[in-house]
């Protein structure tokens, strides 16, 4: 298996648009035709229309719609979907990332309780809350976190919880907080390999996002933690094969592998598409590792499957419980 390298191509975004959109034509994505293995159906069903629905009536943001998932479709048609609080605007212009860059609004305190009662209405078995980036934020938006947590608990006390947080950019005390609400998953993904971060991921720190995966596991033990990559970006295998070794090192339970799909073409390039027996390969060499649980293929997000998965790792957990 071989990996092949090329050069990112991005222009910077504001607001979500090219600051100099006569540049468009220059920067195509490498790769423009999608192989079989990557196409998904068209969002359709009673069930999908009912979670977009609850989730609109509700004023609520989900990374499904603002990230361009390929997945929505079949996840809302199983009542599952990633929300997205603090807002639709991040501080950061990853470049991989369709949501918009700017000035964030004010917090929403109305949220957990909007939140909370969205779960309960679709009887969620199993929630994912992520958020923007809010660097504005003494907290990075922590606490936030937290209520979501606290009113889900309340409300629907038999869901389990998995959150999937920014850096926090070492603001004090903020991963203790949400880690002291008791998610049931820490989830953080560490994106891509450290060679592309500062043109991929260049508001954030690999190494710093592997200590916060430490730190998060030191402070609850039994907490799940996890992260996700993408591949098809330029990266080579044997840099794959070290993101495994750091998360290992870090007492990870969880990865997961998917192909980068660019959003627009303004987004960063995509080098080739990574076929399903690399993904294949890749689940095999990182649960031999010492991984619990490599959940690897094209159409792999990180939340896609997230309750189906979750129970696959408390299932892992009680057959290696010293891992």
């Amino acid at each position: 298996m071989n990996i092949h390298k090329t050069d990112v191509k991005t222009l910077p975004r504001k607001h979500g648009k090219l600051r100099h959109p006569e540049k468009a034509k220059n920067i195509p994505n490498l790769v423009t035709k999608k192989p079989a293995w990557i196409r998904v159906k068209a969002p359709l069903g009673k069930e999908y229309s009912k979670t977009r629905n609850l989730i609109r009536g509700q004023k609520l943001n989900t990374v499904c719609e603002e990230a361009a998932c390929p997945n929505i479709g079949e996840c809302w048609s199983q009542k599952h979907a990633t929300v997205m609080i603090l807002g639709d605007i991040c501080t950061r212009a990853c470049a991989f990332c369709n949501v918009a860059t700017g000035k964030p609004r004010s917090v929403d305190f109305t949220e957990p309780e909007r939140l909370a009662e969205a779960v309960a209405k679709t009887g969620m078995n199993h929630v994912v809350i992520t958020s923007v980036d809010r660097d504005d934020l003494d907290d990075g938006g922590a606490e936030q976190f937290a209520r979501c947590i606290t009113h889900i608990r309340q409300t629907s006390p038999k869901t389990t919880i998995e959150v999937l947080t920014p850096d926090f950019r070492n603001k004090p005390g903020a991963l203790e907080t949400v880690i002291n609400a008791a998610p049931d998953v820490f989830n953080h993904n560490l994106e891509t390999v450290p060679r592309l971060y500062p043109t991929i991921r260049p508001g954030a720190r690999y190494f710093h996002s592997v200590k916060l995966l430490a730190e998060a596991k030191k402070l609850s033990p039994s907490i799940f933690t996890k992260s996700g990559i993408m591949v098809g970006l330029g990266e080579e295998q044997e840099e794959i094969l070290q993101i495994m070794d750091d998360l290992c090192s870090a007492h990870v339970d969880f990865l997961t592998i998917g192909q980068y799909l660019a959003p627009t073409p303004r987004h960063a390039a995509i080098a080739r598409f990574v076929t399903p027996e690399e993904f294949a390969q890749f689940k095999r060499i990182g649960e031999k590792k010492g991984l619990l649980l490599v959940a690897s293929s094209p159409l792999t997000r990180s939340s896609f499957h997230a309750d189906t998965d979750f129970e696959k790792l408390r299932t892992a957990k009680r057959a290696h419980p010293h891992n």
